[in-house]
């Protein structure tokens, strides 16, 4: 028997009388639409689970390891996934307002039309990474490492990339208004049609840029 209990009040959230790990009580719960809020998964093994929808608003992951998991359409607002592996993951449509995924691991990730309003995001890697059309307003990405990563179209509205890289990034028609790019590279980036209006560009490297149409005002 294996239970999912909550991290703050150490409540049982899920219970499964068959499963001989914390892997399969998690892949069940989540099958059976159990609402996993809260959940003290600390550094669970979760390595291509199939975790559609699962509802993990304010949960407990991490260290977690859901390389190649599926995640698409999962609920993961204000939840901790500071040092998460998520290489390779379907999180495509994810809800993650306001997560923290500081130091995460999303090399090759789909997020695209991901929801990262305001999430915690420094240092985090999305090298390769899908973000099209992905939602970071207001999202803390400082130093984070983007490079190759597709943002077209993604909103970065009043962001933080001080000091990221996103060298060879391409951020066609991506939304920068007001962004902080302090120090950010984007070598050989793709910036066409993009606005960057209002945005802080001191120090930022744009060698090799494509800024074809890309608006800037500061």
């Amino acid at each position: 028997m294996r239970q999912i209990i909550n991290r703050f009040t150490a409540r049982t959230l899920y219970t499964c009388e068959t499963a001989d790990s914390s892997r399969e009580a998690v892949i069940q719960a989540v099958a059976a639409g159990a609402d996993l809020t809260g959940a003290y998964l600390v550094r669970a093994y979760l390595v291509g689970a199939n975790l559609t929808g699962a509802f993990l608003v304010r949960a407990n992951l991490t260290g977690v390891d859901l390389a190649r998991a599926n995640l698409t359409g999962a609920f993961l607002a204000r939840a901790n996934l500071t040092d998460a592996d998520l290489t390779g993951a379907d999180l495509t449509g994810a809800r993650l307002v306001g997560a923290n995924l500081a130091g995460a691991d999303l090399t090759e990730a789909d997020l695209t039309e991901a929801d990262l309003r305001g999430a915690y995001l420094e240092g985090a890697r999305f090298v390769g990474g899908d973000l099209v059309g992905a939602n970071l307003a207001g999202a803390n990405l400082t130093e984070a490492v983007l490079t190759g990563a597709d943002l077209t179209g993604a909103d970065l509205t009043d962001a933080d990339l001080t000091g990221a890289d996103l060298t060879g990034a391409r951020l066609v028609g991506a939304n920068l208004t007001d962004t902080d790019l302090t120090g950010a590279d984007f070598t050989g980036a793709d910036l066409a049609r993009a606005n960057l209006a209002g945005a802080n560009l001191t120090e930022a490297v744009l060698t090799g840029a494509d800024l074809t149409d890309t608006v800037v005002r500061i």
